[in-house]
């Protein structure tokens, strides 16, 4: 799968330009939040407090906006139960998980050297 940055740009012309949507779609998915939720959501479908404690930090407003553009983007499942109180369910798309198969490996790269780059070493 190892393809060259060139390479992307010669076979789509005018991808990653200013007025791509693919511009758009690296704000969404690589935003620190978008990241961290579809991470989180790698792990299964989860509830609105599942999400809320497997993201640290995030603000219910954050959530809730990045959960919209997620989902108007294809890659959340947004999933209402009749039931009261309500009861919603988060879950990958297929096109999530997809996104999340090539992702994973570089969340654990950024974990196993974030220390040495934010230490400087990596300098």
């Amino acid at each position: 799968m190892a393809v060259s940055y060139a390479q992307i740009r010669e076979t789509i012309p005018g991808v990653f330009s200013e007025q791509c949507e693919t511009r758009v779609v690296l704000d969404h998915v690589m935003s620190k939040w978008g990241v961290l939720v579809l991470s989180t959501l790698s792990d299964g479908t989860q509830r609105w407090g599942e999400l809320k404690r497997g993201v640290p930090g995030i603000s219910e407003k954050m959530l809730a906006s990045t959960l919209k553009t997620l989902s108007a983007d294809g890659l959340v499942h947004r999933e209402s139960f009749p039931t009261v109180p309500p009861h919603v369910e988060y879950s990958l798309t297929p096109l999530g998980r997809e996104l999340m198969d090539r992702m994973l490996p570089l969340m654990e790269w950024i974990a196993d050297h974030a220390g040495t780059i934010v230490g400087g070493a990596g300098r």
